[in-house]
């Protein structure tokens, strides 16, 4: 049977990995930097194309270089609160009901503007957008499911030795005895502001991820500030083992404490264990995933994204999604950056169905995921009252594709 894009455009569908400064509109990127004075390559959207946000990268490193133009032009509430509002609906004119929006609040943070403060606008931003959408007439009678979002901050790898090992000297210099943390310690500053942004000024941030470049930069330094997220009750995701082998992933998943992994392409590749303690590559992945497996860590899957950035994935086809699949892994399909990967969530779900065969059964298992194993900010009862609200959506999309095709012979 065909899955058509409009079975995939009715269908409820989350995004549990989207970034907000990857996530611009690209007529809004132009706009900011020329309101703000910000230098662009170009100041055309094909122009833009061409030069920075191309259809595919070197490596990590290049498509992460965006980011330089994108953060320029978020450094005021009013740029931060208008590229979140637009995020939210141009997610609401898909089909998708829930987002978790991640970004980095060091790298919108200065003199004018602290972390919470960027926190707030992200979240005027996306409440706006929801509210505006949750008051349509099949959202207020029940017969739809609202639009829902948190949002996650991430505390970057590039923060973790450079800039504490700095910090560490300024104390020494001082006379002041380092702390026992002082790697990752900008990310522990981070969280401390996230839970009072959450339990101060009643914004539902509901995670703590770790981004920026991998290899070089492990999870393990920033173990000080996890550990304070758990104990205080913060989801915790950790982008790993997505330019490094599956050591990274076990450091999340266990000195990080990580609920999901942001990406974990290569979870599953035992030629990519670099550890020389490690005796057994093969035996260490196939552990490693079965506990991933057994405790439903699910994975942040980015098809586009890592086709991007993952010089041997030649073609989509061969990306590990097919693996995880198989094994039975809790996993989500999601988009990481709207503009940086041209993408959206219908777009990566028509990718998985095109090049890795999924059918019927695995788009609604992905989809169904998302939402079980988002960081939903409410309670556990609210959280399976909407988790049940979407699952009974989902089935009615479903039949009506179904009956349809039966009908037809063909994709509706």
């Amino acid at each position: 049977m065909n899955i058509s894009t409009d079975f995939l455009l009715a269908i409820p569908k989350p995004d549990l990995h989207v970034h907000l400064d990857g996530s611009l509109r690209l007529g809004t990127l132009i706009e900011l930097a020329q309101e703000y004075g910000v230098s662009l390559p170009s100041y055309t959207e094909d122009g833009l194309r061409a030069l920075v946000f191309k259809e595919r990268y070197e490596n990590l490193g290049e498509y992460l270089t965006g980011f330089r133009y994108t953060v320029a032009v978020l450094q005021s509430e009013a740029a931060i609160e208008r590229v979140a509002y637009e995020l939210a609906l141009d997610n609401q004119a898909e089909g998708v009901r829930y987002i978790e929006v991640r970004y980095a609040p060091h790298l919108h943070s200065h003199s004018h503007l602290d972390p919470i403060q960027t926190m707030r606008a992200v979240n005027r931003g996306l409440e706006r957008a929801a509210r505006s959408y949750n008051e349509r007439p099949g959202v207020v009678a029940g017969t739809e499911p609202p639009f829902a979002f948190g949002i996650i901050v991430c505390g970057l790898r590039m923060f973790s030795r450079e800039y504490s090992e700095y910090y560490a000297n300024l104390l020494s210099a001082h006379r002041f005895s380092p702390p026992s943390e002082v790697y990752g310690w900008a990310t522990l500053e981070l969280v401390r502001a996230a839970v009072e942004a959450r339990d101060r000024h009643a914004v539902p941030i509901v995670g703590l991820d770790l981004a920026g470049q991998e290899r070089g930069y492990p999870p393990i330094d920033h173990e000080a500030a996890y550990r304070f997220a758990h104990r205080h009750f913060l989801c915790k995701t950790v982008h790993a083992g997505e330019a490094y082998g599956p050591e990274s992933i076990f450091q999340a998943i266990t000195e990080l404490h990580a609920d999901r992994i942001g990406h974990g392409y290569y979870l599953m590749d035992a030629g990519m264990v670099s550890d020389p303690q490690v005796p057994n590559a093969d035996a260490y992945v196939h552990a490693l995933s079965q506990y991933i497996a057994d405790r439903r860590i699910t994975l942040e899957v980015c098809l586009t994204s890592n086709f991007q950035t993952i010089p041997e994935l030649t073609e989509l086809g061969l990306h590990n999604a097919r693996k995880f699949r198989d094994a039975r892994l809790s996993f989500a399909i999601c988009t990481d950056n709207r503009l940086i990967s041209n993408t959206s969530v219908t777009k990566e779900l028509q990718l998985a169905v095109a090049h890795l065969g999924f059918d019927l059964r695995d788009i609604r298992n992905a989809v169904i995921y998302g939402f079980k194993r988002s960081f939903f900010p409410g309670t556990y009862a609210a959280k399976r009252a909407y988790v049940r609200q979407i699952i009974d959506h989902y089935g009615a999309q479903e039949e009506l594709f179904k009956t349809a095709s039966a009908t037809t012979g063909s994709e509706p």
